[in-house]
C-alpha cells in the first residue's frame, strides 16, 4: 500500500523573542487544501516553528508521505540532520552537554515522524515563495491577537 503524498508548508512568527507568537500551516493533497493557524501569548519563534509542523502533521488521519517546506533551519536540521533524535537519545542534552531547548515539542514531533515519512525542504524566508508567505501572514496575524501593543 502506497502512502498518500501531502505537501505541508509551515511558518512561525514571534513579536519579541520571547513574546506573543503565532504559527501557520498549509496542507495540500491534490486539489484539496487546509489552512491551520494559532498562537500563544508568551512563546519563542522556534516554538512556533515547531508547533506549525506538529499541528500540520496532527491534522492528518493516516500515515502519509510528507513534503515539508519550512524556512526554519532549526526545524529542518533538527529533523533532517538527526539532531533532535540525538538530543532525545542523550536525555535531551546537546553534544556540548547543554540542555536541548523545547524537548516537549521535539518529543511530539519525533513521535509524528515515526508515523509519517518526511522529505524536508528548507526555504529562504521572506523570499516570495507563495505558500511560505501565506503561512507567514497567518502566523503574524495570530501573534497580533496576543500582542498588547497591536490594536
Amino acid at each position: 500500500m502506497s502512502l498518500k503524498t501531502v505537501y505541508l508548508y509551515t511558518d512561525g512568527a514571534c513579536s519579541g523573542n520571547p513574546g506573543p507568537g503565532g504559527w501557520g500551516a498549509l496542507l495540500r493533497f491534490g486539489e484539496k487544501e487546509k489552512a491551520l493557524s494559532g498562537g500563544e501569548s508568551d512563546t519563542t519563534n522556534n516554538r512556533m516553528e515547531l508547533t506549525a509542523v506538529i499541528k500540520g502533521l496532527e491534522a492528518l488521519n493516516q500515515p502519509c508521505y510528507i513534503h515539508l517546506y519550512t524556512d526554519s533551519k532549526y526545524v529542518a536540521d533538527g529533523i533532517g540532520k538527526g539532531w533532535a533524535a540525538s538530543w532525545q537519545k542523550n536525555g535531551w542534552r546537546k553534544a556540548d552537554k547543554k540542555p536541548a531547548l523545547n524537548p516537549d515539542l521535539w518529543e511530539k514531533l519525533l513521535s509524528l515522524c515515526e508515523v509519517h515519512t518526511l522529505d524536508i525542504h528548507w526555504l529562504k524566508g521572506h523570499a516570495g515563495h507563495p505558500e511560505n508567505e501565506l503561512c507567514d501572514k497567518m502566523a503574524v496575524e495570530q501573534s497580533q491577537k496576543f500582542n498588547k501593543n497591536t490594536k
